[in-house]
């Protein structure tokens, strides 16, 4: 190994590193849409989503995010909801979390370990992270099939501690 691999490498470990730190903490959900090739942006949760994202320090995350207008269910116990009522809470919502990798300077790795969708489990949720200011942005890395197209995700997530 060369001298300017090292220097390199020792570059790619500080800003791997100041991504994690920078990532750590609890996020807002500002926005999420998703583009497809044509140009059509749909909003997968609709206008007014919600979420938080957290990171912690041990190298973990935790998503949770709803559609802004789920419909209450008619019972007050989850356990006495109708199938269709849970059917329809759970297709407007969106709960996963693990150990999370920074990969490099423009990619965070989620290694799913729970989720309300069970295929996420056991797999990983590559984004690309972005920051400007208290925002963060992460995107899906490569197109991928949402609601009936190829579409590239961007969430939109607001600092709050």
């Amino acid at each position: 190994m060369t001298v300017t691999d090292l220097a390199a490498e020792d570059n790619d470990s500080r800003a791997r590193e100041e991504v994690r730190r920078r990532l750590l903490g609890t996020w807002q959900l500002v926005s999420y849409t998703a583009a497809g090739a044509d140009g059509e942006v749909i909003q997968p949760l609709g206008p007014a989503p919600y979420g938080l994202i957290i990171y912690t320090p041990e190298g973990y995350m935790s998503a949770q995010l709803g559609r802004g207008e789920r419909t209450p269910l008619s019972s007050a116990r989850l356990e006495d909801a109708a199938n269709d009522e849970l059917a329809q809470a759970a297709a407007g919502y969106v709960a996963y979390g693990g150990p999370y990798e920074v990969v490099d300077a423009d990619t965070v790795e989620h290694h799913v370990t729970t989720s309300l969708f069970p295929n996420w489990i056991g797999r990983s949720q590559v984004r690309k992270v972005q920051f400007a200011g208290s925002f963060l942005q992460l995107s899906v890395a490569t197109p991928t099939r949402l609601w009936g197209a190829e579409r590239t995700a961007v969430l939109v997530w607001n600092r709050l501690a």
